[in-house]
């Protein structure tokens, strides 16, 4: 275990990363060496640099550019897992929301409510597993430590509330709804770079565009993508934590993907929806269809399940079934259907399910995994976003005791995020709420740019609520190295191709 006696700073941008990149070179006492920059690799980083111990990340692209940035963006407490049994990661998935939503991630973490509206097409049996299914979620909030302050308890309203949280459902019939709460994120993606940067301000190194080949227990080739150079790393432990494509870094993985899709409608397509309109699929006790507010006054509508064998793709695409799926289940509570006329966007993600036999890929558990292959990488696999610090924390246990690596506990369970900020110390924030929301404590450092250059008040594009001063601090603080790291992940702007291109000459210009 080593200590340092300078603490770094959170900032990561491109001179960091040469800098870095140069001294790892010279560098012979690597702990860990995490491979992959998604959510549960910053969280592994994270973990292992918490407890004094010597980390590097290495990421082939950006972070979150992979399934990390194509999630519900929600923080579930686990209620669909009691349906099928799964008490455990149900308890985990509570536990480990009520952390990010009160500890570490307070500034980009919200409650959402969820209501489920009671039309005729509801019968009393799917109502009564709709209520205990609340009720239960209620006890999970419960064991977990979550206040009702913070997640209020589920109940039935009137048809006037289901109606203004969701102003399009249908009327006719309508005999009121079902509401609970669970967790929002302002954006995953935003998420990881916050941990990345966590991870960066307790003394690791974290390295995008950066490729590992020929990895092994205890080393790894490493190459900048940008330049071509390799060199190569000697760790005392290495783990993978690559998702989706964990089995190419360990063959003796062997995974099931399976591809959630959502579809991105502008927020006048809901009519002012300011909660998860939830929608049971017909034949589910478990699975919903749900349209929730998101960033930049628009709507998500997700989520499907389905297997997704062959070649992982980058950058996985919604299909013409998905996409008649979501739209079928959503129109019957609606007033007046939704057509795909009114998408906007489309985005889809793979979980990195492991094969655990013949069942669909809607049943196979979401339980994570820590495997340690016969070279001596260890992978975690499996899980999902809210469980990432659990991942993370089981990881790094299991690196440190094969290698025998001499580290302090772990923190990360009140160890706050780089901007977390909530109650009294929120409000006092001299920034318009949408800054906040996104930065926490650091909206007052986004603002002071536009002050300091008033060129950077102007929005990126007409009517966008991004600014060119939150590009400037994506390229200086969050690691952001070219136009995509700021339209499709800094920023969710490249959901919608045609905001995407109406932006694209800001994020050109934040490089020059």
């Amino acid at each position: 275990m080593t200590s340092n006696t300078a603490r770094p700073d959170s900032s990561l941008n491109a001179a960091r990363r040469r800098r870095e990149l140069s001294a790892l070179g010279d560098d012979a006492t690597i702990d860990v060496l995490v491979i992959g920059g998604g959510i549960t690799g910053v969280g592994v980083a994270l973990d292992a640099a918490a407890r004094g111990l010597r980390t590097v990340l290495v990421e082939k692209h950006d972070f979150a550019f992979g399934t990390s940035r194509w999630s519900s963006k929600l923080v579930h407490g686990g209620l669909r897992y009691l349906a099928s049994g799964g008490v455990g990661i149900a308890h985990e998935s509570a536990v480990e929301r009520d952390i990010l939503l009160t500890r570490t991630a307070p500034h980009l973490t919200r409650a959402l409510p969820q209501v489920v509206p009671l039309l005729p097409n509801i019968g009393a049996a799917q109502k009564l597993l709709v209520r205990t299914g609340f009720l239960a979620g209620d006890v999970l909030r419960r064991t977990a430590g979550t206040s009702a302050s913070v997640l209020p308890r589920s109940r039935r309203v009137a048809a006037a509330e289901a109606l203004r949280l969701a102003p399009t459902v249908r009327r006719a019939g309508l005999r009121g709804g079902l509401l609970a709460w669970d967790g929002q994120l302002v954006d995953d993606a935003r998420l990881v770079v916050a941990i990345a940067r966590t991870a960066a301000r307790e003394g690791a190194t974290v390295l995008t565009r950066v490729e590992a080949t020929q990895v092994t227990g205890d080393r790894a080739t490493l190459t900048d993508t940008l330049t071509g150079e390799t060199l190569e790393v000697t760790a005392r432990s290495v783990v993978n934590a690559t998702g989706v494509w964990a089995d190419q870094v360990d063959p003796s993985i062997e995974l099931r993907p399976s591809r959630g899709t959502h579809l991105v409608f502008d927020a006048t397509a809901f009519g002012g929806l300011t909660a998860s309109l939830t929608v049971p699929i017909p034949g589910s006790t478990s699975r919903f269809v749900f349209a929730f507010p998101a960033a930049h006054n628009r709507v998500y509508l997700g989520l499907t399940d389905e297997e997704a064998p062959g070649p992982v793709p980058d950058v996985p695409h919604a299909t013409d079934g998905e996409i008649d799926f979501l739209l079928d289940t959503v129109n019957t509570v609606l007033r007046e259907p939704l057509r795909r006329s009114d998408i906007r966007g489309s985005f889809a993600g793979l979980r990195p399910l492991l094969r655990t036999g013949d069942d669909s890929t809607a049943d196979i558990s979401r339980e994570h995994a820590v495997l340690t292959s016969p070279t001596g990488v260890v992978t975690v696999v499996g899980g999902k976003l809210t469980t990432y610090r659990k991942m993370a924390e089981d990881a790094v246990d299991a690196a440190v005791a094969h290698a025998h690596l001499a580290a302090a506990p772990c923190r990360t369970r009140s160890l706050p995020l780089v901007g977390a900020v909530s109650g009294a110390a929120r409000d006092a924030i001299q920034a318009p709420p949408r800054l906040v929301e996104r930065y926490g404590s650091e909206a007052a450092t986004v603002l002071a740019l536009a002050d300091q250059h008033p060129s950077l008040t102007t929005e990126v594009a007409p009517g966008m609520d991004v600014t060119a001063a939150e590009f400037a601090f994506a390229v200086a603080h969050e690691g952001a190295l070219d136009t995509a790291d700021l339209l499709d992940r800094r920023t969710r702007i490249g959901l919608v191709a045609a905001d995407r291109q109406a932006a694209e000459p800001a994020a050109k210009a934040a490089f020059e």
